[in-house]
């Protein structure tokens, strides 16, 4: 590298609305603009000094040569006309004002006082005197003029000096300011904060920090300064945060195993839950079982003991309910496992209640119950119709059995199951919600959280198997919906609530507790 040398660097790309404007002297390296400043200061305090200088020096040379021309016409008028010699330099002309190009003020000037010099200047504007040559009636002009070609050499060589002695100043100026100034000063400076920068962008970071006996007092020490101690808290920094991942590190390091712990423990509970369930699931059964087939072996040990005996026709139609019931079971343990996509398409849901309200009157026999279909004709929801009819057929079997076990204790008010539906838009999809109200007596809050569960049941005759509301819920959840069991205030009823999409749903969601009964997993 030379000695006043500057590092270069990558130009930095900048956003263009911050980039300071360019100019003549934006582009120039520190050197260049110094010397085309210096120059053009020199040059300019030249032509300064050449022009104010110039009148000044002008005047002088005029003055002189208007001595001399004075004097020569002071001899000629004390001669009284007699010949003089006219030394070099010296222009005498007599005539006429306007043959001599007088002006008409200084002829007059002249005429009026005959003999005596009267200042005039020529046509090129050059110093002359103008002397009056007879009475002041009337008579010619004499100009005389005095050219001292010396003096207007010596003024061309003071313009010469002037500006030699000004190059000279310059050189010298920039000798000392290349030479003992600007080295030390400025280049040095710049060139040490340009390895220090160079130096961080490497990675060396044993030299990134300007020495502090080399940094000046001036503002490029300033600036050094201020550069050193934002590397310094950089560094600081950089050493916080390396400390910071180090500790995130340490604790993710420790979250991964607890997570790993956790994984497992929520496998291992899973287990559990599936254990426990399976074997609540494995208990209902068998206690659903044990009725019926309890009944039929003591029918059946009869025949065996007494194959003559026969049976009754109470006994065959207590052999027919306990047999049916036994199918009811089974089916219902087949509708539970089951798992297959429903099978949807636009449907009319006012339809559906209706169809499924005709199914529990006719079951039921429910005449003192009163269904109220308030669903509106205009509700159309993409589902499977027959699954769909399922769901709302143990819903309001559940309702009815609910409401016809108050009328027994309590006849008044008279038994009404009310269904109603409602469309809403919840995160920019059309959803219908199907709610069915009675005024039973309630769900008991203790197997409200649990209400869904296989084998759960708050019928206390032997109608119900408790899968009804584990399938409708599986068929709901099938859907894509939602279904949704409360109280109604003060316990004057209960409420169902199906919460659907208008348009199905193209996930495939399999109805909890299926994988239990069918072995998948």
């Amino acid at each position: 590298m030379k000695p006043n040398e500057i590092i270069s660097q990558p130009p930095h790309r900048s956003d263009p609305e911050r980039s300071p404007r360019r100019g003549l002297l934006t582009g120039m390296r520190i050197r260049k603009k110094l010397i085309f400043l210096h120059t053009a200061f020199s040059v300019a305090l030249a032509t300064v000094l050449i022009v104010a200088l110039r009148p000044a020096i002008a005047e002088i040379v005029n003055r002189a040569e208007l001595a001399e021309a004075r004097a020569l016409a002071q001899m000629i008028v004390a001669s009284g006309g007699a010949p003089v010699e006219v030394p070099p330099g010296v222009f005498i002309a007599q005539g006429s004002a306007a043959m001599l190009a007088v002006s008409d003020a200084d002829a007059d000037a002249a005429f009026r006082e005959p003999g005596r010099p009267v200042d005039s200047a020529g046509d090129g504007g050059e110093p002359r005197v103008a002397v009056a040559v007879g009475g002041p009636d009337g008579g010619d002009l004499l100009t005389i003029g005095v050219r001292i070609d010396e003096a207007r050499s010596a003024v061309t060589r003071l313009y010469i000096l002037t500006v030699v002695a000004l190059v000279a100043v310059y050189v010298l100026v920039a000798i000392s300011l290349e030479v003992f100034v600007l080295p030390q000063q400025v280049y040095g400076p710049i060139r040490r904060m340009q390895r220090a920068d160079l130096a961080v962008r490497e990675g060396r970071t044993d030299e990134e920090l300007v020495p502090e006996q080399v940094i000046p007092a001036d503002e490029l020490g300033q600036i050094m300064r201020s550069r050193n101690e934002s590397i310094r808290t950089i560094r600081e920094k950089e050493h916080e945060l390396s400390r910071a991942l180090i500790e995130l590190e340490r604790v993710a390091g420790d979250l991964k195993r607890k997570n790993h712990l956790l994984e497992a423990a929520r496998r291992n509970l899973a287990d559990a839950d599936r254990l426990a369930s399976l074997g609540m699931m494995s208990a209902g059964i068998a206690h659903e079982l044990n009725t019926p087939l309890a009944v039929l072996k003591g029918l059946v040990e009869r025949l065996n003991a007494e194959p003559s005996a026969g049976t009754s026709v109470s006994e065959a139609a207590l052999m027919l309910r306990v047999v049916g019931r036994l199918e009811r079971l089974s089916e219902s343990l087949l509708d539970f496992a089951r798992v297959r996509p429903p099978s949807s398409r636009p449907i009319t849901f006012r339809a559906v209640v209706e169809e499924a309200a005709t199914l529990v009157r006719l079951d039921r026999d429910a005449r003192d119950v009163t269904i109220d279909n308030r669903v509106g004709a205009d509700l159309v929801v993409e589902c499977d119709p027959d699954r769909m009819v399922q769901v709302f057929v143990n819903l309001l079997r559940n309702s009815t059995d609910a409401v016809r076990t108050r009328l027994a204790s309590a006849p008044e008010p008279p038994g009404t199951i009310v269904v109603d539906a409602q469309s809403r838009d919840r995160d920019g999809e059309a959803w219908a919600t199907i709610t069915i109200r009675d005024n039973g007596p309630g769900i008991d809050p203790a197997v409200l959280s649990t209400l869904f569960e296989p084998f759960v049941s708050t019928r206390l005759d032997a109608r119900g198997t408790g899968l009804g509301l584990a399938v409708s819920e599986g068929i709901v959840r099938k859907h894509g919906g939602l279904l949704v069991a409360s109280n109604l205030p003060d316990r004057q009823g209960a409420q169902m609530e199906v919460l659907l999409p208008v348009r199905a749903s193209t996930e495939n969601r399999e109805i909890p507790g299926s994988d239990m009964l069918t072995g998948e997993t």
